[in-house]
């Protein structure tokens, strides 16, 4: 009897073991308005989505993509609500083709359709590290539509995201770094102004964006449209090589 006990309370140990070290799998995953029942029917605003959906450890997973499924929801977000409600793609992106509809039905000669292009991939993996870059870009009217990237750093033990004092050891020390490569990246001298060639630094003091992405041979940091210049000037970018950050980094 005392056999039988120990092979079961060993056989447990193992199985809290395998569980404690399952590894966190990443899958490719696709939507568009196609699949909505309300674009059966008629035309709809075109909507394409294309994300990751992360399985193994149960809470983990949920807590990473329940982040990547509010990036999505915020994106598809119209009118004056702040706040996602929506708790599904579809429902999200039934909101967002039924604001169209509403805004067409006010305003029947609205030149233009709108669209939506999201995107969520993974771009670094490594034991103590996943990150996602999250793309959108949508047109509501006017004269162009608005694209923003940024970046979602998580912890694959905990499903946390990573907090910029958890990425970089001193913060301060690595933002002066990044403002030399910054500077001589736009051709700009030391003892000039940050926004003399045209950018609208506040205070005219260099700031990084809030989200850095990480990849096997760099760090890249987006400046979106407005944030730093006018939308004719694009996105900026500002990428640093992983061999010249290593210094800075308190994670592998």
């Amino acid at each position: 009897m005392n056999n039988k006990i120990t092979v079961v309370a060993l056989i447990a140990l193992i199985t809290m073991g395998c569980d404690q070290e399952k590894n966190i799998e990443i899958s490719s995953e696709s939507f568009t308005e196609k699949e909505l029942p309300i674009c059966k029917n008629s035309k709809c605003p075109e909507v394409t989505i294309n994300y990751v959906e992360v399985f193994g450890d149960a809470k983990v997973s949920e807590k990473i993509n329940k982040k990547i499924k509010n990036f999505i929801f915020a994106s598809l977000l119209m009118g004056e609500d702040c706040i996602p409600t929506a708790k599904t793609i579809q429902e999200a992106a039934t909101g967002f083709i039924e604001a169209y509809n509403a805004d067409k039905a006010q305003f029947p000669d609205m030149a233009g359709e709108y669209f939506a292009e999201i995107s969520v991939n993974e771009i670094y993996t490594s034991k103590a590290h996943l990150c996602f870059e999250m793309r959108q870009y949508l047109f509501t009217g006017g004269a162009h539509g608005y694209g923003t990237t940024s970046f979602l750093n998580i912890d694959p033990k905990t499903g946390e995201e990573l907090t910029s004092k958890e990425l970089f050891k001193n913060s301060t020390e690595f933002t002066a770094f990044a403002e030399k490569k910054f500077r001589a990246q736009q051709k700009i001298a030391k003892d000039q102004s940050i926004n003399d060639n045209g950018f609208w630094f506040e205070n005219d003091r260099f700031y990084l964006p809030e989200s850095v992405g990480f990849t096997q041979d760099s760090l890249i940091f987006v400046y979106n449209q407005y944030d730093i210049a006018s939308y004719a000037d694009g996105p900026i970018e500002l990428k640093i090589a992983m061999k010249e950050a290593e210094p800075f980094l308190s994670i592998d």
